[in-house]
This record gives C-alpha cells, structure tokens and sequence, in this order.
C-alpha cells in the first residue's frame, strides 16, 4: 500500500466512524469540520490530502506551518493553528491561519487582530478552555472567558468561533466534553454567534461528536503511526 493509499483508508474510516455518529444523534455530517492534524509530517503528506478532498489542516509550530502555507499556496488549504500560542508568533501566526484553536490570553488578541488584518482576512478564533483549572496546559479559567469573548469579538480583523478544549488525561473524555457542551451553552448566552465546539482528537473524537463538537482535530487516525519528522 502506498502512502496515498494509507492516507485515504484512513480518512475513509474516519468520516465513516462521522457519519455514523452524526446519524444517531440526528446531526449532518456536513456540519462537522475534520481538521486533519499534519503537524511533524511533511508537505507531501498534506498536498496528497488535498488531493482525497481534505481542506483543513491542523498545525501547532508558527515555523514548520509557515513553510508549509508557502509551499502548498497554489491549494485550497485552510490552515487551523491547533498549538499553543506564543504572544511574539501571533501575529505571524494570523497572516496563514484562517482558524485558532489556543486563544487563552488577553496579550493574543492584539497581535493575531494585527496580523489579521496585515494578511487582509478574518481570523475564527476559538477560546481554550481549562476543563480541570490547570491554565499551566494551556487553557482559559471559567473566570475569564467572558471577558477574553468580549475583547475578541471587539476586535476588528477576528471571529469569535466558540470554545476548544484538550479533555484532561485523568477524565473520561465523555465527562470532559458534556461539561464543555455546557460552557459553550453558557457562552452562547452572552455571543449566540460563538456556537462552535473544537473537541475531540484520534482517541475520543466520537465521544465528543456525541457532546456536540463541530471541529475535530485527528491526526494519527487519518496519518497512521508511521515516524514524524524530527
């Protein structure tokens, strides 16, 4: 089997596995965004996935992802910056990436609005949620997201998408995304327009699917386990 054959079983099992999913809790599958994770592999892999239909693509290294927006612009690829966030890479981070996921932090509003607007297009910004409080992984406190809402939906180049969040090793995942079903509802509240859930990887992205979640981001199930580049 080749690599090309390789990729598309596996993207094959997965939207299978969607599909399946979405049917039993009466949701399209045209609704959920697969964010294929390419972060350590290379540019090949991604141009042979724009080949089987894929168009979104999820990447957490400012460098490596910038090198690949550039090799690969003559395709339709959207760029999902899936990462955590360094203040001083957020601006470049805005000039490829159409879609956040690692928004936590007022200092990011600023310079992924700037870069956004540098680039000449609009940002959807996703807030990473702390399901466990532990903001030391990355993630806003419950305590914080409605202002982080507000000062991104204030700025001129960004989208507020919803809430993201990574399910805490030590939770069942089933746990994990019922409670960030119920802080997206909560954050409806205040910006209806944030009604986007980022939830779910290889490992649990059906349990998330079953909460809710409109963004996957999978990467070894569509990719395999074959070695990533260093």
């Amino acid at each position: 089997m080749d690599r090309e054959q390789e990729l598309s079983a596996g993207l094959e099992t997965v939207r299978a596995q969607v599909a399946t999913e979405c049917r039993a809790a009466g949701r399209d599958p045209a609704e959920v965004t697969l964010v294929v994770v390419t972060k350590t592999y290379p540019a090949d892999d991604l141009r042979l996935l724009a080949g089987l239909g894929v168009r979104d693509v999820g990447e957490s290294r400012d460098q490596e992802a910038s090198a690949k927006a550039g090799q690969l612009a003559d395709l339709d690829l959207t760029f999902h910056f899936i990462g955590r966030l360094q203040s001083n890479k957020a601006r470049h981070v805005a000039q490829y990436a159409r879609v956040v996921h690692s928004l936590d932090r007022s200092s990011l509003v600023s310079p992924l609005d700037r870069g956004a607007g540098e680039a000449g297009h609009r940002v959807q910004c996703f807030l990473q949620y702390s399901l466990d409080g532990d903001s030391s992984r990355g993630g806003a406190l419950a305590a914080d997201v409605p202002a982080l809402a507000d000062a991104v939906a204030a700025a001129e180049h960004l989208d507020l998408a919803g809430l993201m969040a990574v399910a805490p090793v030590t939770w069942d995942p089933e746990r994990a995304f019922s409670e960030l079903l119920a802080a997206s509802a909560h954050l409806q509240k205040q910006h209806p327009e944030a009604a986007c859930i980022s939830g779910g990887m290889s490992g649990d992205f059906v349990q998330a699917l079953r909460h809710g979640a409109t963004h996957l981001r999978v990467g070894s199930a569509v990719l395999g386990q074959r070695p990533p580049l260093g």
